[in-house]
């Protein structure tokens, strides 16, 4: 088995978490500037076996997309159209940002280490991961 590889995709910064070979654990990876995120992604699976694409979805409170799915859904076509021979799954992203917010202040970060914007964009891809594999 390969890693499962979840993405949540912003603007300017994108957090990625991935799986054990087993599809177990969800871990934090890193957060890549999203311009450079199909190269990542591809250097990636060069070195590691991806068995899908996990892409966070940003819905409203009543379920209809968020405005930033305008921004995700390009980036879908062109990781379909350069990675094609890995499959594609979208899950539901609501409060992923506020959940990790909160792992932060639960972990014991202190206020200066919260401000990271690119920790907490690798914990929202840790959460969209684990929710997945809970709903497996």
């Amino acid at each position: 088995m390969g890693k499962i590889l979840a993405i949540d995709f912003g603007k300017k910064r994108t957090g990625i978490a991935v799986t054990d070979e087993l599809q177990i654990i969800a871990s934090g990876l890193t957060t890549v500037n999203t311009d450079d995120l199909i190269p990542f992604l591809k250097k990636y699976i060069s070195e590691n076996k991806v068995d899908l694409f996990l892409v966070g979805k940003p819905k409203q409170m009543n379920n209809t997309d968020s405005e930033s799915e305008v921004l995700i859904l390009p980036f879908l076509k062109k990781l379909e159209n350069q990675i094609p021979q890995i499959p594609l799954l979208r899950i539901d992203e609501r409060f992923t940002s506020k959940m990790a917010f909160q792992t932060m202040i639960d972990g014991g970060l202190n206020k200066k280490q919260r401000r990271n914007k690119a920790l907490v964009d690798e914990i929202s891809a840790t959460i969209i991961l684990q929710s997945y594999l809970y709903s497996k």
